[in-house]
């Protein structure tokens, strides 16, 4: 008996949380009718970033058909609206005003990117809306925490710091940094300093591009000549492939490491033959095993929805779905955002099947989970 009382504690703090909650709000929150409950999500599904967007959000569709299959939550059917941002800022505010409007979403999901979110952040914050599982690592949205953003991913300082402690365990001491010219690639550039500096390191070199472009040669020009063991980089597929064909051409031969908003089925891709040995750090377990619950419950829900491409970033989306749905579970038959927001709170230690996800109000890094793949020569993973 004496080990469930912090369990009852636990569930006495939601309870009373949800009372207030729905004190609070007597009335239905927008997005929510006796037949539906609306998610809103703004991501790339256009530009060089689209592939993200696309399998994030398939990940997300596989899971809410499985829950509405099933009879949705208390009866309502789960619909997502993802709103086009093409993985810029200006879009991203634009389309949340959309979806924050009193016809439009009860709670945001999937945002994409650093910047992105970033600029959406003060409207999120305004309409006391919840944003579960925004696919960004970057700290700025873990420290303070937010009490309406709830990350799902470990942040890009987990990532930078396995890749840095990984490689410099094989005595490989000369690092540098490819980076996108933005809050993301601040973001993890920042990442890559600390996890050297906790072994008397700096990098050896480092070289920006501009979101969105391709255009890799002042890069090339800053770190090439600096010789480094291992290339960190910090940008999204079409820019990283783009710097590693360029990069090889002119005869480098290091390492290349990449964290996982990279995406790396797109950066397989693109990369072909070249891709092999490339490495990626990876923020959910490696989708194609079996081994865990959340894994297989994932291929189900995908090849139910009819779609049989497994990949990192749909694993990601349906996690994030999972989480939610949680959470829309544990917030009352009449749910409201502030309900919502206290399910979420009081999570505690959730285990979704061989993945355990964390959150307290305080406390709002709701993974550190990190692992490392590689591409191999036929452009699949090496775990």
């Amino acid at each position: 008996m004496a080990r469930r009382i912090p369990h009852l504690f636990a569930r006495a703090a939601l309870l009373a949380a949800l009372a207030a909650a729905s004190a609070a709000s007597a009335h239905a929150d927008p997005g929510v009718s006796a037949a539906r409950i609306v998610i809103g999500q703004s991501a790339p599904l256009s530009g060089p970033a689209a592939e993200l967007g696309r399998r994030l959000r398939a990940g997300i569709m596989a899971c809410f058909a499985a829950v509405n299959a099933g009879g949705g939550i208390d009866g309502r059917q789960l619909q997502l609206i993802t709103l086009d941002d093409g993985y810029e800022p200006t879009r991203t505010v634009a389309n949340t005003r959309q979806l924050i409007g009193p016809d439009a979403a009860f709670a945001l999901l999937g945002f994409v990117g650093t910047p992105t979110t970033l600029a959406a952040k003060p409207l999120i914050d305004a309409a006391q809306i919840p944003l579960i599982g925004p696919f960004t690592g970057a700290g700025a949205l873990r420290h303070p925490v937010d009490p309406y953003v709830f990350n799902l991913r470990a942040s890009y300082d987990d990532e930078t710091r396995r890749i840095v402690d990984s490689f410099l365990f094989l005595g490989l001491k000369r690092v540098a940094v490819f980076y996108q010219d933005d809050a993301f690639g601040a973001a993890g550039l920042s990442g890559v300093r600390l996890a050297l500096a906790a072994h008397g390191l700096t990098p050896v070199a480092i070289g920006a591009v501009r979101r969105n472009s391709s255009a890799v040669d002042a890069a090339l020009h800053a770190l090439l000549p600096a010789h480094p063991d291992l290339i960190v980089q910090i940008a999204t597929y079409a820019e990283s492939a783009a710097f590693i064909d360029a990069a090889r051409a002119r005869g480098y031969g290091g390492q290349f490491a990449n964290v996982s908003f990279v995406g790396a089925q797109p950066l397989a891709r693109a990369l072909g033959a070249a891709g092999d040995g490339v490495m990626i750090s990876e923020v959910v377990p490696f989708p194609y095993a079996g081994t865990r619950a959340i894994q297989r419950e994932y291929a189900q829900s995908m090849h139910a929805a009819g779609d049989d491409t497994l990949d990192f970033t749909s694993f990601e989306g349906y996690i994030d779905a999972r989480v939610l749905v949680q959470a829309l579970r544990r917030s009352g038959r009449q749910p409201t955002r502030a309900a919502l927001i206290a399910a979420l709170d009081h999570l505690g230690n959730d285990d979704l099947g061989g993945y355990v996800v964390h959150f307290a109000p305080d406390d709002h890094a709701g993974s550190h989970f990190v692992d490392l793949t590689s591409i191999d020569a036929h452009g699949g993973f090496r775990h």
